[in-house]
């Protein structure tokens, strides 16, 4: 059996149905955008090719900054809100009374497709019944924000529904490392005389590192990317105030036409990402690992 096993064309042949799924549903794809990204095509009629106008066209796009600025901007408060949900995780983990439930309470964001999450939160904006707005009015503030369509709160006022739809997700992940740490290792420091911050700061931190870094990954890299909910709500609106890169792209395709230039735009968010990537990853490498 290890004779066949470490047959390199055994592997390949274990290997290739995943490859091709792999290939034809990632690879292929991203193939075809950043060549359909050099046509002048509006997604029926034959295909013109233009080069690289498109690209350069993306470059000098106030637009599409812009967009990617609203991107950045949610990664930013994607990152920020891990350590909430880091703070969360550790109350959870230090066997209080109901954490079970809590947890499962904290998942239930997890179970709604972004639509129904979008849908209720565009209940909860309502200028003129919406359970915000009410809650303001019984406090006495008698113009409430227009929530949604304020091109100056608009983006703040989605990101909060973003961040409470994965909190579950990352409080979970948290968790699950937290759990893992051997508790004699808790209960040394306990008896050295270490505090629950100590503990906390000191010890749990450092162990769960290598999550933490994932999750920041993870953080950034959805953000960049984001679209379903933003799209439901306020569909980039008003005005491309609450436009994201993936929002922009959508719209340019599927909303004008434009295939050509929307492939583009998808590109240059796949170049984005990546370049992001690599660049969290090189600033959050570290050579010592924390082993117990």
């Amino acid at each position: 059996m290890n004779k066949v096993m470490s047959n390199k064309w055994f592997i390949t042949l274990y290997l290739l149905p995943a490859l091709l799924l792999v290939g034809v549903l990632i690879f292929i794809p991203l193939i075809l955008t950043g060549y359909y990204g050099l046509m002048d095509w509006d997604g029926i009629g034959a295909m013109q090719f233009i080069g690289f106008e498109n690209y350069a066209q993306v470059l000098a796009d106030n637009r599409f900054w812009q967009s990617a600025g609203h991107s950045f901007l949610l990664a930013l408060f994607s990152t920020l809100s891990l350590g909430l949900y880091l703070l969360v995780s550790m109350i959870l983990a230090s066997k209080i009374k109901g954490a079970n439930l809590l947890r499962k309470i904290y998942l239930i964001p997890m179970l709604l497709s972004s639509v129904a999450i979008a849908q209720l939160w565009i209940k909860v904006y309502n200028p003129a019944n919406g359970m915000l707005n009410t809650i303001l009015a019984w406090f006495g503030v008698e113009n409430p924000p227009l929530w949604l369509a304020d091109p100056n709160i608009v983006l703040y006022s989605i990101f909060i529904p973003i961040l409470w739809q994965y909190a579950g997700f990352y409080i979970l992940i948290y968790y699950a490392a937290l759990k893992g740490i051997p508790e004699s290792i808790v209960e040394a420091a306990k008896i050295d005389g270490a505090s629950p911050l100590q503990i906390a700061y000191r010890i749990k931190l450092p162990l769960i590192m290598g999550i933490v870094k994932v999750t920041i990954v993870l953080a950034i890299v959805g953000s960049l990317k984001y679209f379903d909910l933003i799209y439901v709500m306020t569909g980039g609106g008003p005005n491309g105030a609450s436009e994201v890169m993936a929002s922009y792209m959508y719209r340019l395709a599927f909303g004008q036409n434009d295939f050509g230039y929307g492939s583009a735009v998808g590109f240059m968010l796949l170049l984005i990402t990546l370049i992001v990537t690599y660049l969290i990853r090189k600033v959050t490498a570290n050579k010592e690992e924390i082993q117990y």
